[in-house]
């Protein structure tokens, strides 16, 4: 394979991951919002997608070739999340110092839900990548102050973690 290709694989791929979480965050919001379980709200991944990819002014072709990478992606963290809510949202509670879970900002508890199923549960995208993309997210569908507050909440899990791995 020649370096061009690998390289428009790879921005695919992280093109495709940044638009996946925007969707699972899309889910995860409208479950919260609308006082919907997550496996209602899981099968409308593809009709959100559509509305979604307007906004992202994604051309018609880019969207055939990566919409149902970002929708598999989307329902994979969702999927984990659902799998793992309880230790994610203990830790989360933790983490927040004077939050409750329930008294936090929607957005800002979706990102991190997130955030913390990728970080542990798919290994295959760096932590800090996944740190990084949860801030942009932050920057863009949450409060100015947002970014700091899981940026913060974050960083602490990653470094706590980091502690606690074997040798």
């Amino acid at each position: 394979m020649k370096t061009n290709q690998v390289t428009t694989r790879r921005k695919t791929a992280v093109g495709a991951r940044r638009r996946g979480r925007q969707l699972a965050l899309a889910l995860l919001y409208a479950a919260d919002v609308g006082h919907r379980s997550l496996t209602e709200v899981i099968p409308q991944a593809g009709p959100m997608l559509n509305i979604l990819i307007p906004s992202w002014q994604m051309s018609p072709q880019e969207a055939v070739k990566i919409g149902a990478e970002i929708e598999a992606f989307a329902r994979q963290l969702v999927r984990q999340y659902l799998e793992h809510a309880e230790v994610i949202d203990k830790t989360i509670s933790e983490q927040a110092e004077g939050w409750r879970i329930e008294r936090m900002p929607v957005v800002d508890r979706n990102i991190l839900r997130l955030a913390l199923t990728e970080m542990w549960y798919l290994p295959e995208v760096p932590i800090g990548a996944t740190i990084d993309e949860a801030v942009e997210l932050a920057k863009e569908y949450a409060t100015a102050e947002s970014g700091k507050f899981i940026n913060g909440i974050l960083g602490a899990v990653s470094r706590q973690q980091v502690a606690e791995a074997p040798d």
